[in-house]
């Protein structure tokens, strides 16, 4: 639900000093990119995301394309109106220098690599049967996100939010600034979101893991065949494999 008209300008106000790096009591820093400033006040479950201008060209797409904050409201906001959670849009204004400000309601939830690293981790007997679960209902729910022609910009699973609430998990797409909708979804794109969902090393997320997910995603996907079905999980999982050894992490 959109801010107020008092909260709208009790936020600009907070961005004005938040972007200063100036921290309000209650509101504490993200981790972020380098193009970005990002904050959040736990107590108020409000985000804040500020976007910094990255070069002369990103001025141009903002001209053609919407600017990046306007990009990310925007795909909130349809995201919500399908049906999938994602952050709710309350504020969002310009800055000076070129930037722009969105504050949004924040989503409850631990990201997927949080889930299967450290909530649920692999190996433990006691573990399994929630690994099983929470890996079943994340493939339904990105093969919905797929099957009604969104396709996120980045996949990974620290982009994805679960919550554990009355025996369901239920998800949360964030960082939605690349998120795109094309039906039907090229398979281009499946791919690559197929592929940044599987990077966690297999220490964390075996075969048996992945093909469990897979196959929940594919029960959703009913205008794929089934030999393009496989060869995208087996494209994604090889894909994965080689950036994880290019990084050093296998």
């Amino acid at each position: 639900m959109r801010a107020s008209l008092d909260e709208s300008r009790e936020l600009h106000h907070l961005a004005l000093r938040l972007s200063a790096e100036e921290l309000p009591p209650g509101w504490e820093p993200i981790p972020s990119s380098a193009h970005t400033r990002v904050a959040s006040n736990n107590a108020r479950r409000v985000y804040y995301k500020e976007f910094l201008p990255r070069s002369p060209l990103d001025r141009l797409k903002a001209l053609l394309r919407g600017s990046r904050a306007s990009r990310a409201r925007q795909h909130c906001d349809a995201l919500l109106l399908a049906g999938i959670n994602a952050p709710a849009n309350l504020a969002w204004g310009k800055l000076p220098g070129g930037r722009e400000y969105l504050f949004s309601r924040a989503v409850e939830g631990d990201d997927v690599t949080t889930w299967l690293g450290t909530l649920l981790p692999a190996g433990e007997s006691w573990a399994r049967a929630s690994r099983w679960q929470l890996l079943e209902a994340l493939g339904m729910f990105i093969g919905r996100v797929h099957a009604t022609g969104f396709i996120h910009g980045d996949l990974r699973p620290g982009n994805v939010l679960a919550e554990h609430r009355a025996e369901r998990y239920l998800f949360s797409l964030i960082d939605n600034e690349r998120t795109v909708q094309k039906l039907p979804p090229p398979g281009r794109m499946l791919l690559r979101n197929l592929m940044q969902l599987n990077m966690l090393p297999p220490r964390i997320l075996s075969r048996t893991d992945r093909m469990r997910f897979f196959t929940a995603w594919r029960r959703q996907m009913r205008d794929l065949d089934t030999i393009e079905a496989k060869l995208l999980a087996a494209e994604a999982y090889n894909w994965a494999m080689q950036r994880l050894y290019d990084k050093g992490q296998l």
